[in-house]
C-alpha cells in the first residue's frame, strides 16, 4: 500500500493559525461602568477600614409659636460611622520549567504558554469581579431548589457557574461547609442544573455552592448594598431608618415589566434624596424594555452615553438614564443606581506578587513556578437609599 497521510501523521506538522479563539463570554459591563471614572475608585485606604460619616436625621428642634410660648426643645443632627473593610481577592497560576524553556522558542507555538495564563488569569479575575458586583458576599454561584441525593442537581439558574469551577456546598448563610471542593463537570442550563464531581451529596432547599473557601469572603455586592434590610458597613437600619434602599418585589412571582413601574421606582429613589444614572439588567429584562418600548411604537435604538457605553434610554423628566444590559445581572431583576454614591476601594490595581524581586515562584521539590495575582478591595456606597431594585420581572 502507497504512503498516505494516516501512515504519515508522526512526520507531519501542525501548523496553527492566527491567535487564540476565545470561546467564553468576556463582558465586564458592571465594573466598567463604576470604574470609568475616577470618582467612582478610592486607592487612599489606610489600615484596616475606611470610615466616613453618614447624615441619618434631621435637627427635630423646630416649630411654630404663638407669643410667649416655650421655644422648640433644641436637638441635633443625626449622624452614624460607616466602616467598609478590604476584601483579599486572588488567582493563581503554576507552570513547569520545561513550559519556560520550550513553550516561548517553538516557532509554531501560536501563543506562549506563559502569555496564555498570565493574560487569561487577569480576564478571570475581572470577570469574577464583574460578577461579585451584584452578589452578597456571601458569593453563592448557584442555589438548590430541591431536596436531593445525588451528583446532578437542580439549581434556580446557572448563569455564575462554569465548567471546571471547583465549588463548596454551603448552607444558605454560606457558614457551614456541607461538601468541600467538588469540580462542576457539566452545566444544563434549560433545567436548569449542575453536575458536580464526587460522591452523592444531599442537598437542602437553598444549599448554595460557592468558590471553594471563598464563602462569606467575597465583596458585599449590590445583593446586599441594595436592600431594604440588613446591616451594612456597620450600620444597622433598624436604628438608623434611612440606611435603606428601594426595593419592589412581587413575592416571587413574576410579572410584566411596565414604565409604571421603572417611573415609580425613580420617584421613590427621588423623595428621599438620590438620582438615578444606570440601569441595569440582564438580557432577558433588557428585552422585556426593548419589547415594552416597540409595543408601544416609541423610539428603541440603542443610544450612546457618556463613557463610551451604549444601551436603551428611560425618559425621565430629569433626562435619559441609560438602561444598560449586563449578561452577570441576576436574572428577573432591574438595578436603579446612583452611580455617583458608589465607590470601588482599593490598596491598588490587581498585581502580580512580587515583593522579593519576581513574580515567579519556585515550587519547592518541583520543577514548577507559580504567580499569585491579587487585589485587596470593597465596593461600598455613601448613599444606601440612592438606589433601588425591582424584582420578579418576568423576561422577554
Amino acid at each position: 500500500m502507497g504512503a498516505t497521510l494516516t501512515t504519515v501523521s508522526a512526520i507531519l506538522k501542525e501548523l496553527y493559525e492566527g491567535s487564540l479563539r476565545e470561546q467564553l463570554n468576556t463582558e465586564t459591563v458592571a465594573i466598567k461602568r463604576i470604574e470609568r471614572t475616577s470618582e467612582g475608585v478610592s486607592s487612599e485606604v489606610g489600615g484596616k477600614y475606611v470610615t466616613f460619616p453618614i447624615h441619618t436625621q434631621r435637627n427635630p428642634g423646630i416649630g411654630a409659636r404663638l407669643e410667649l410660648d416655650a421655644l422648640p426643645v433644641a436637638g441635633n443632627q443625626g449622624t452614624a460611622a460607616a466602616r467598609v473593610g478590604l476584601k483579599n481577592l486572588y488567582g493563581r497560576l503554576q507552570m513547569t520549567g520545561q513550559l519556560f524553556e520550550l513553550a516561548s522558542s517553538n516557532a509554531q507555538a501560536f501563543m506562549s504558554a506563559m502569555d496564555l495564563e498570565v493574560n487569561g488569569l487577569k480576564n478571570d479575575v475581572v470577570k469574577d469581579i464583574n460578577r461579585q458586583v451584584y452578589g452578597n458576599n456571601i458569593g453563592g454561584i448557584a442555589t438548590a431548589t430541591a431536596v436531593q441525593t445525588a451528583t446532578t442537581l437542580t439549581v434556580a439558574n446557572t448563569i455564575w457557574a462554569q465548567i471546571g469551577m471547583a465549588v463548596d456546598q454551603t448552607d444558605s448563610t454560606g457558614v457551614t461547609i456541607k461538601a468541600s471542593n467538588r469540580t462542576i463537570t457539566a452545566i444544563n442550563s434549560a433545567t436548569p442544573s449542575i453536575t458536580i464531581s464526587g460522591a452523592n451529596i444531599t442537598t437542602a432547599v437553598g444549599d448554595l455552592f460557592t468558590r471553594t473557601g471563598s464563602s462569606t469572603k467575597e465583596w458585599t455586592g449590590l445583593g446586599s448594598i441594595v436592600q431594604n434590610f440588613g446591616t451594612l458597613y456597620n450600620v444597622d437600619p433598624t436604628i438608623n431608618p434611612v440606611w435603606t434602599s428601594e426595593v419592589d418585589s412581587n413575592g416571587g412571582v413574576n410579572r410584566a415589566l411596565s414604565e409604571g413601574l421603572m417611573i415609580q421606582m425613580v420617584d421613590r429613589i427621588r423623595t428621599r434624596g438620590g438620582q438615578t444614572t444606570l440601569i441595569l439588567a440582564n438580557l432577558g429584562v433588557r428585552r422585556a424594555y426593548f419589547n415594552l418600548l416597540t409595543q408601544q411604537r416609541r423610539y428603541s435604538n440603542v443610544k450612546e452615553f457618556e463613557g463610551g457605553f451604549s444601551g436603551l434610554a428611560f425618559t425621565t423628566d430629569t433626562g435619559d438614564v441609560p438602561m444598560v444590559a449586563d449578561v452577570d445581572c441576576p436574572l428577573n431583576t432591574m438595578y436603579f443606581l446612583n452611580e455617583k454614591q458608589l465607590k470601588l476601594y482599593r490598596e491598588g490595581d490587581w498585581s502580580f506578587m512580587n515583593r522579593d524581586g519576581n513574580m515567579w515562584q519556585r515550587v519547592v521539590g518541583f520543577d514548577a513556578y507559580e504567580a499569585v495575582l491579587f487585589q485587596y478591595s470593597e465596593l461600598g456606597t455613601h448613599q444606601r437609599n440612592s438606589h433601588g431594585v425591582i424584582k420578579d420581572i418576568t423576561e422577554g
